[in-house]
């Protein structure tokens, strides 16, 4: 069972940056697309950006554009979601998660990843 650990999250300023990292306990197979998602207070888990394990394809939800970069290192089992210009409405658990479902054109639908890390939890206050 694959298994995720994410890390990076904590307090920071507005407009400072943060690098998220996704540990998984097992070689990250080319076959899965990592995903990262959020969920602030009192609203739903959104997605917001994945990244295809065969041809590295990239998809980022519409509003994060700019703001958002992700990206993933096979050989050391990781994938990153850099964070810029983080701003209070950016306070939210970040989770990433794995999917084995092949996809074109976009990333997988939050039921369609199999393997889900715990989350880490970002604050952007002053």
């Amino acid at each position: 069972q694959l298994q995720l650990v994410e890390s990076g999250g904590g307090l920071v300023q507005p407009g400072g940056s943060l690098r998220l990292s996704c540990v998984a306990s097992e070689l990250f197979s080319d076959s899965y697309t990592i995903g990262w998602f959020r969920q602030a207070p009192g609203k739903e888990r959104k997605g917001l950006a994945c990244i295809n394990g065969r041809d590295a394809m990239i998809y980022y939800e519409e509003s994060i554009k700019g703001h958002f970069t992700i990206s993933r290192d096979n050989a050391k089992n990781t994938a990153f979601l850099q964070i810029d210009r983080l701003k209070p409405e950016d306070t939210a658990v970040y989770y990433c998660a794995a999917s084995s479902v092949a996809t074109s054109g976009r990333c997988p639908r939050g039921n369609e990843y199999n393997h889900w890390g715990r989350g880490t939890q970002v604050t952007v206050s002053s």
